[in-house]
């Protein structure tokens, strides 16, 4: 009787928090337990995440070991791992974040031995771009969109090569309209640099995260102020959002 009731209240919640979801045309609004529910997760998986500030989130680099609550930051990385694995207590996930703040693609590269190779991941996150054009606009970089997909597509030629069964999700580079930081050069731009990111994870068989549409839907809920204030680095309530696109990317990919 009381595992007919907790399924009935299971349905019945689901059914709710999709419902608001729809209503608001935001389903990344959607509680995450409604999107992991009905995965099937294999145990004893590493999961490694890498990229740039969004990912770092202030994290404590001298803290490296799996599920260590400090060196996770305090962003989308800490909210996926809590809900991963408060979600499958006994699964024997080992969860890592390996973001550095300001990093570009080529940066990645530099450090991939020791921040993703050594620890073999079986999925591996990476969401990287921003500052592949960022830092254009201030002369410290030269590269171009062309650079930042030759680069991409470099490392992960490398980390197919090492790890040929890896699970790859690319996240797609954002910039949330009306951000502080958000000029007219990025709606020129930047939008050259999700393409590729786009046209790559498809290339390489990834999952792939429009974190771009996220934001945009987003918008019609609430100021850019309340999700992403400069536009790049997401508020808790957008790692939120963040949090429930990278769950629903994840369960594809099993």
């Amino acid at each position: 009787m009381k595992e007919e009731y907790r399924t009935d209240r299971r349905d019945f919640l689901r059914k709710a928090a999709l419902s608001t979801a729809g209503i608001a045309g935001v389903p990344y609004l959607a509680s995450a337990s409604t999107i992991i529910d009905n995965m099937e997760i294999p145990s004893d998986m590493t999961i490694l995440f890498q990229g740039d500030s969004i990912t770092d989130a202030d994290r404590n680099r001298g803290r490296y070991y799996a599920n260590d609550g400090g060196g996770l930051g305090g962003g989308y990385v800490y909210q996926i791992i809590a809900e991963l694995l408060g979600s499958n207590p006994g699964k024997g996930f080992k969860c890592y974040n390996r973001g550095i703040s300001g990093n570009k693609v080529y940066q990645l590269a530099d450090r991939w031995n020791d921040d993703c190779l050594f620890l073999k991941p079986d999925v591996l996150s990476i969401l990287i771009g921003v500052n592949d054009f960022w830092h254009t606009l201030t002369g410290n970089y030269k590269g171009t969109a062309k650079t930042y997909s030759d680069d991409l597509r470099a490392l992960l030629d490398r980390t197919k090569e090492q790890l040929p069964n890896i699970k790859l999700i690319i996240g797609e580079p954002f910039a949330v309209k009306g951000g502080a930081a958000i000029t007219e050069q990025w709606d020129k731009e930047f939008p050259e640099y999700r393409e590729y990111a786009r046209q790559i994870a498809k290339d390489y068989g990834a999952a792939f995260i429009p974190y771009q549409e996220v934001f945009d839907r987003a918008l019609d809920n609430a100021p850019v102020e309340y999700w992403c204030p400069d536009g790049v680095h997401p508020s808790i309530a957008g790692a939120f959002l963040m949090k429930n696109a990278w769950l629903e990317a994840f369960g594809t990919i099993f």
